[in-house]
Formats: structure tokens, C-alpha cells, sequence
């Protein structure tokens, strides 16, 4: 797959002037607000999995307006809390799944939360968790619904959802809320940098591939959905950009991301064109808090796999996972694969697949 977007050097040096509404602070106090005052409390039911080293509970979370949000814990059997908390929400189309499905995190000895998406499980796994709104007029997809009033948009059920998620994971009795990272590809990148905005005191975001994105540019070059919506839905209303940009604003990552202080990793990937590159660089460059970066130089939408799985264990284990004893200096004994890279070294390509290593912490042009 060709480049299609900027090249490295030109989305590194990117600066979008993007508009941002100037009440979206106050939008969000009160949508989170109101919620919250849904009240009613998260359940945990506990699930055979057949899975010996792993421990499963079926969740379900009152989120937007109080509806019920399904959901996966996970948690290393036999171990005692609190435990550092990995809370992954999931890319576009995808649904919870089967219970036995995910458990990386679990197995790497975190608490592992996954949130269901509301109305999605179509694609890759099925869902459980309806969503109760209008979709009359709409292209088909989440994008547009709502497209012409922020108060009724999709993404503010769903960023309401992942926020509450979140809290409900943070206060299980399993969970140490102050080792809490919040992660997720694509539109769970999105969410991600969503929570990462709108939650403080996490210890880390881990957005991959992240949608939502600068969204305007997006619907203007992305070659393929979801992006595709906003163009299909304006191309039959050619009157209403401005209103259907404007509600998007609202649920925009890039803009919310400036709100974010816990540190992060993203990776992006060069060749994307479902989530073009320069859109998410508009995110990384624009988050508030200490960063790294994985660029996967020759990846579509597929990004960094396992290769990049192996980056997040790394960082991880170095913020929220229990520390490794010293290793002496005249140990035989072999390196452990996941010890993270300085970071202060050159920056060289880290794998045969083309990821590239940068870390805004010690690359000016990064900054």
C-alpha cells in the first residue's frame, strides 16, 4: 500500500489550526454531570471460562443516562489487589466478544477491563449493549447520528460510556485507580484520548491508530470508512457542513486530547487510509502530557501487531507493573526481551517492519 497522506518529515513538523468550540469544557462538566447523577452502581458476575490462569467477571456499568453497559474483567488468577488496571475500549464495528477471547493484559498480570461498545459488534466480535437512540436520516455507521446537535450526537453517549467505565473499573476493590491506563486501536484509540481528557489521575493512555482524529480533515482525505460517512452524508446535504463540523468538534480527539496530563504512548502508522496519519499526528501533537511515539513506516490500519503489543508490555511493566529485580552485572542469564530501550539513544528503526522509535521527551522536533 502507497503513502497516501504527508510524509514523515511533513507530519512531524504539522501544526493544524483546528476550531474548537468554546464552551467544550462546559459541555462536557455538564454531560458527565448529568450521568453521574443517573447514579445506580456496576455489577461483576462471574464467569466460567475454562481458562485455568485467568479469572472472569461479566460487567455491566450504568452509563449514558444510566443505561446498562456490558463489559469484560479479567484478572490473573489467584492473585491479590490491588493490581495495575489496563481498560481497553475497542475499534469500530467490534463488540465485546466471547469471554475467553482477550486476555493479554491479564495474563500479564494486570486487571483487565473491556468495555462493549454501544450499538456496534457487527464485525470482528458480537456486542451486547444496544444503543437506545433515533437513527432516522443517518448514513449508515455512528458519524451522523446525531450529526446536527451535539447534545444528540452518538459519540457523546459513547465518550459518557467510557468515562463511567473507567470510574466503575478504577473503583473495583481489584483495581489500584492510581495504576489505571486507559487503551484502545482505532475508535478505541479515539475513546482513549477521550478518557485520557476527561479522567484525571490516570497513569497512562496507550492510543493506537487513534480515530476521530482531526475529524474535518479526515472526511476530506481518508480513502476509505468510517471518515467516508461525514463525505457520503454532506454530499447529499451540501448545506450543512458547517453545522455538521461543528457538532463533530465536540467529540474531536485532537482537541480534547490538549486536556490530557497523564503520559502516553501512541503509534501511528504512515501507510493508514482508514485514520490518515496527519490526523492522528494532530492528536499526538497536541496532547498535554509527556509522550512516546511508535511510527510504523510501511503499516496500513493494521498498525504496529504484535510488534507493538511487545512496545505497550514494555512500557507498562515500567509504569504500573511490579518492579523487576536488578539483574547483577555478571548474570548469565538472558535479556529479557520486554527491557524498554533507552530512550535517549538514537532514534533507529526497531524492528524489521518498519516501526520507528521517538520519544517526545527527547526529540525537540517532537515537542
Amino acid at each position: 500500500m502507497p503513502l497516501t497522506d504527508l510524509t514523515l518529515a511533513e507530519c512531524l513538523a504539522l501544526r493544524p489550526d483546528l476550531d474548537e468550540p468554546a464552551d467544550l469544557d462546559t459541555f462536557w462538566d455538564r454531560t458527565l454531570a448529568q450521568a453521574r447523577a443517573a447514579g445506580g452502581s456496576a455489577r461483576f458476575t462471574p464467569v466460567d471460562t475454562g481458562l485455568t490462569q485467568v479469572t472472569t467477571y461479566d460487567v455491566t456499568v450504568p452509563g449514558f443516562a444510566g443505561e446498562p453497559v456490558r463489559g469484560w474483567l479479567h484478572l490473573p488468577a489467584g492473585t491479590d489487589g490491588p493490581l495495575g488496571c489496563v481498560v481497553e475500549f475497542l475499534g469500530y464495528g467490534r463488540g465485546r466478544g466471547l469471554a475467553h477471547e482477550q486476555v493479554l493484559w491479564a495474563n500479564a498480570g494486570y486487571a483487565h477491563f473491556i468495555m462493549d461498545t454501544r450499538g456496534q459488534g457487527w464485525s470482528t466480535a458480537g456486542g451486547d449493549t444496544p444503543d437506545t437512540a433515533d437513527v432516522g436520516g443517518t448514513v449508515p455507521g455512528f458519524l451522523t447520528r446525531g450529526a446536527e446537535d451535539p447534545h444528540e450526537h452518538y459519540y457523546r453517549r459513547v465518550f459518557t460510556d467510557a468515562v463511567l467505565f473507567t470510574e466503575a473499573a478504577r473503583a473495583h476493590p481489584a483495581v489500584d485507580p492510581a495504576r489505571t491506563v486507559v487503551t484502545g486501536i482505532s475508535q478505541g484509540g479515539g475513546i482513549t484520548l477521550a478518557v485520557a481528557a476527561l479522567v484525571p489521575g490516570l497513569a497512562g493512555a496507550m492510543p493506537d491508530v487513534p480515530f476521530l482524529c482531526d475529524i474535518r480533515r479526515g472526511a476530506l482525505i481518508a480513502g476509505a470508512p468510517p471518515y467516508t460517512e461525514i463525505a457520503e452524508y454532506l454530499r447529499l446535504h451540501r448545506d450543512r457542513a458547517g453545522t455538521v463540523f461543528s457538532t463533530l468538534s465536540y467529540f474531536d480527539a485532537a482537541l480534547l486530547a490538549s486536556r490530557a496530563t497523564a503520559p502516553a504512548l501512541f503509534s501511528i502508522a504512515m501507510m493508514d487510509e482508514v485514520c490518515p496519519p496527519s490526523t492522528s499526528f494532530a492528536a499526538y501533537h497536541r496532547y498535554g502530557g509527556d509522550k512516546d511515539l511508535r511510527v510504523y513506516e510501511f503499516n496500513g490500519h493494521e498498525g504496529g501487531g504484535g510488534h507493538h503489543r511487545r512496545e505497550q508490555l514494555a512500557w507498562l511493566r515500567e509504569r504500573i507493573g511490579p518492579r523487576r529485580p536488578a539483574v547483577p552485572a555478571d548474570s548469565t542469564d538472558p535479556v529479557d526481551p520486554l527491557t524498554p530501550v533507552d530512550p535517549t539513544g538514537p532514534l533507529t528503526p526497531a524492528d524489521p517492519a518498519g516501526s520507528t522509535a521517538l520519544s517526545a521527551l527527547h526529540d525537540p522536533q517532537l515537542a
